[in-house]
């Protein structure tokens, strides 16, 4: 049993991917936090609901509320990071903490362009090909243990036009302005094009600091699963208490 006090942990998956993106991290940190991983819309065992941020947004809340300790320290990565910005936006009651991994640049301007070819181009792909291709990649790079869990979930593709289309030109370094909590800056250090505004994401909130994580790229909680998992567990624990 957690102690009463603990700060609760939702984490938020990125793109394609479902809940069993966490499911080291859930493992590692649920005897200390209570902790839940969403599905996103589109995704996981949500596959059939449309995407939206609103939608998403709700979702977060509704995992906040079922862990039942009030305010919940939010994990998001990519995808998952702008959509826990959406969260906080409308929710601000909801989150004692964030966490923002591999989401931390602008979404708006020339950065966007090679992503909305990839979002026309998916759809044109059949699925099992795509699933096979991120499959291989998944276990060429990484541990059964650490990516069986997200392979067996399956991936989301038929999604990723919507979730990019309204993600793209939505996000900037003035969405932490919205964050009423003390926010982490987790990125891989070797994940530059996610990394290229984490200065600019830091400075626009008072109370938000950069972390890297040595070595690891985009995939920093695939890369360094110990190392993303104990500067989450660090964070959680410096949080002020609630009220």
């Amino acid at each position: 049993m957690t102690p009463a006090d603990a700060v609760p942990i939702v984490f938020v998956h990125g793109t394609r991917f479902s809940a069993g993106q966490w499911s080291v991290q859930l493992a590692a940190l649920r005897d200390e936090f209570p902790v839940a991983a969403v599905d996103l819309p589109g995704h996981g065992e949500r596959s059939a609901q449309p995407w939206s941020l609103r939608s998403a947004a709700e979702i977060i809340a509704s995992a906040v509320d079922s862990l039942d300790r009030g305010p919940a320290l939010v994990v998001g990565h990519s995808l998952g990071g702008y959509a826990s910005l959406e969260f906080a936006r409308r929710y601000p009651e909801h989150l004692r903490g964030l966490v923002l991994a591999g989401a931390s640049a602008s979404t708006r301007g020339l950065w966007a362009a090679p992503y909305r070819w990839v979002a026309r181009l998916v759809p044109h792909i059949p699925a099992d090909r795509l699933a096979r291709w991120n499959d291989r990649f998944l276990r060429r790079l990484y541990p059964p243990e650490v990516v069986e869990a997200t392979i067996r979930s399956g991936y989301a593709f038929h999604s990723l036009p919507a979730a990019w289309g309204e993600v793209l030109g939505h996000f900037d370094a003035s969405a932490m302005r919205s964050v009423k909590a003390p926010v982490l800056i987790l990125n891989g250090e070797k994940d530059p094009v996610f990394r290229a505004g984490e200065s600019d994401f830091a400075r626009a909130h008072p109370h938000a600091r950069v972390e890297l994580i040595p070595r690891a790229r985009h995939l920093a909680n695939f890369d360094a699963p110990g190392a993303f998992t104990d500067a989450v567990r660090r964070f959680a624990r410096q949080l002020p208490a609630v009220g």
